[in-house]
């Protein structure tokens, strides 16, 4: 297990950041790698995000000398989505079996999570989002059936799409973690139209089922300011509550978006005009 940490920044600051500053720093690349398990922690919302793809053998994680903690869960939860093929995760000994687009939310206090894929041809795609939790809350499966799905956008701006909710209130509890994935329409290359910002929460976009020739435009920063950053099959972009965030795809695509902050009200956002962006 390999662990990263980025310390977050301000929107002062990234004016004077270079194409590889503002990578480094919003960025996560390389977390969906064969028979690997990588983590990067953020101090933006102490969010710790992970990626997991068991191939030749299992793999596990639970420690939490990393961030100074017995279990990596003593005081978090976790909602693990499965971007890949069948696999199964354990957690303290029960097995849960995740196909393609379920989600797994894993309750504070777990101590030993096992991954595994079911086939190696067709390995399981991990994706961790883990916030600090003040709760104790039951593990529980969420599959693609269960999930709440919301239709979004037009076809006629290129941003037509289908939200569903896994770790939300009207689905299954949390803590302060929210978590969901959207696909994009056939044709539709936009996402979250119209661009807003999350004053008090701060998001993750983990963009998947990309081509391999395929990238995302994202753009961020602050609305007269922004900045774009351009993204390719399993990375994450982390967008802090001072930044927006949208952006468009040369080809298909879906991502899996993650929450935390200060309330679960998805709806508690500050919409920005796209004519208003500089």
């Amino acid at each position: 297990m390999t662990m990263k940490v980025l310390y977050g920044t301000g929107p002062e600051d990234i004016k004077g950041y270079d194409t590889d500053r503002l990578r480094d720093e919003f960025l996560v690349t390389g977390l969906l790698t064969p028979d690997a398990l990588r983590f990067t922690y953020t101090h933006v919302d102490r969010m710790l995000i992970g990626g997991a793809m068991p191939v030749s053998e299992g793999l596990s994680f639970g420690s939490g000398a990393e961030i100074g903690t017995p279990y990596l869960l003593s005081a978090r939860e976790m909602g693990i989505a499965n971007l890949g093929g069948s696999g199964t995760i354990e957690v303290d000994g029960r097995r849960f079996a995740l196909e393609n687009r379920d989600v797994l939310y894993v309750g504070r206090g777990a101590r030993e999570i096992k991954l595994a894929s079911r086939s190696p041809e067709t390995p399981a795609r991990f994706y961790m989002n883990s916030v600090p939790a003040g709760a104790d809350l039951p593990h529980r499966l969420i599959t693609k059936a269960e999930a709440k799905p919301l239709e979004l956008g037009e076809a006629r701006r290129s941003n037509k799409r289908r939200l569903a909710m896994y770790i939300h209130p009207e689905v299954s509890h949390s803590c302060l973690l929210l978590m969901g994935i959207t696909d994009l329409a056939e044709g539709s290359a936009w996402n979250t139209m119209p661009p807003h910002l999350h004053e008090r929460r701060m998001e993750a976009y983990c963009y998947f089922d990309l081509a391999p020739e395929d990238r995302i435009v994202h753009l961020m920063g602050r609305p007269d300011a922004t900045r774009h950053l351009i993204v390719a099959d399993g990375d994450v972009v982390l967008s802090p509550a001072w930044s927006i965030h949208m952006g468009a795809g040369t080809g298909p695509y879906a991502f899996v978006w993650g929450m935390t902050g200060e309330n679960q009200e998805y709806n508690d956002v500050n919409p920005v005009a796209v004519a208003d962006l500089k």
